[in-house]
């Protein structure tokens, strides 16, 4: 079975490494701690294909130390037990643990007392945020690192290594400088997606010059990055909230395309902008609400592709309202109120009379029907408890 090309392509050396200037680079804090010798247990987050496992092998060799890898997918509390039995030891090996959030919190416990004595180096690698994935307490015993996705530069270095590089396509395949610059755009940040890509392109060009029009044949009905569930999906939605908020018909819909191309529940958005017309636009424009109720209908009349329209309509319609948060914060301050003072009395004066023991309990005694006065309002009444 042959290598994948971008398991091939892995960086030998932390100057081969592609991106993250300000981790890996020649000021960066890892660049300082191999230097000390001293390395701490670490923690990678990070999107896909950013070089997070390969971080902990390039690290693993530069200081002569043994690696032990598992994935939390498939690795156990047995399986880590074994680990840390083979990686103890002067100096003490590191235990690698990929998709580390995957591991329980019985799991992630057992590590606690190795990696406190000292007795392994334990280097994790995560794409989902830390604070909610990782047991504080072994969150507490690391040093995270954040790596971000690659740029476009970046990825065109890592493409023209692959076809210049023994290990790669050297002397046995041409690309043409639109076509890599299709590839990076489609690699959405990912190396290993990147070259992936390549591959795929370099074996359907069956030895002629992968050119732009195959490439564009490559990616047709390719997927973009997007985590239903992870940091991207609440990165996107508050985006698309704070855009609208914000009064950015563009950036507004830029990032409801972005949602609908990612795959999002399309009623979730719908429900999102309902939200948003009660919560950012109240009644500065009250067709705000009708707008984005109508939307959610429209939609779940046509489904997509054909109600995507509706969502869009309803989002420039928002984004361009005038805008207030007087009922948002009303509401906040009645809740409060609630909240605070627990189930006070209706004022006697504001309760109905239905029987005769209530009239003479004195239910609804002066009482102002507002009607009754000259302007409709009854002025200088209160309605609040009277505590209030």
């Amino acid at each position: 079975m042959s290598v994948p090309l971008a398991e091939r392509m892995r960086p030998r050396t932390l100057d081969e490494f592609a991106g993250q200037a300000s981790v890996v680079g020649e000021a960066g804090p890892l660049r300082a701690l191999l230097a000390q010798g001293e390395l701490p247990s670490l923690l990678f987050w990070g999107p896909p294909g950013v070089g997070k496992t390969t971080l902990a092998r390039l690290l693993a060799a530069e200081s002569g130390r043994q690696l032990t890898a598992l994935s939390a997918v498939e690795a156990g509390v047995k399986d880590l037990r074994a680990a840390v039995a083979a990686s103890a030891g002067e100096p003490p090996g590191i235990v690698f643990i990929d998709e580390v959030h995957r591991f329980n919190k019985a799991q992630q416990d057992a590590l606690l007392p190795h990696v406190e004595s000292g007795a392994i180096l334990f280097m994790g690698a995560t794409t989902e945020n830390p604070s909610f994935s990782v047991n504080n307490a072994l969150l507490s015993r690391v040093q995270v690192f954040v790596l971000d996705s690659l740029g476009e530069a970046e990825l065109l270095r890592v493409l023209q290594r692959a076809l210049a590089d023994q290990r790669g396509y050297a002397g046995r395949a041409a690309v043409s400088a639109e076509a890599l610059a299709l590839l990076v755009a489609a690699a959405d940040g990912d190396a290993r997606r990147a070259l992936l890509l390549l591959e795929q392109g370099v074996a359907l060009a069956a030895g002629e010059e992968l050119g732009a029009e195959a490439v564009r044949a490559t990616l047709r009905n390719q997927p973009r990055r997007f985590d239903r569930q992870g940091d991207d999906f609440y990165d996107l939605i508050s985006a698309l909230h704070k855009s609208v908020r914000g009064s950015d018909v563009d950036a507004a819909l830029y990032w409801l395309a972005r949602m609908l191309d990612g795959g999002c529940d399309p009623l979730y958005l719908a429900r999102r902008l309902i939200r948003i017309a009660s919560e950012d636009i109240g009644n500065a424009d009250p067709r705000a609400l009708d707008v984005a109720s109508a939307a959610a209908q429209s939609f779940e009349r046509l489904g997509s592709p054909e109600g995507d329209l509706a969502l869009a309509q309803a989002t420039a319609f928002l984004a361009s309202a005038p805008k207030s948060n007087a009922v948002y914060l009303a509401w906040q301050a009645a809740c409060a109120d609630v909240e605070r003072h627990g189930s006070l009395p209706v004022p006697h004066k504001l309760r109905n009379a239905p029987s005769k023991l209530m009239d003479q309990l004195g239910y609804g005694a002066g009482y102002r029907y507002a009607h009754d006065d000259p302007d409709g309002i009854a002025w200088g009444e209160h309605y609040l408890p009277d505590k209030l």
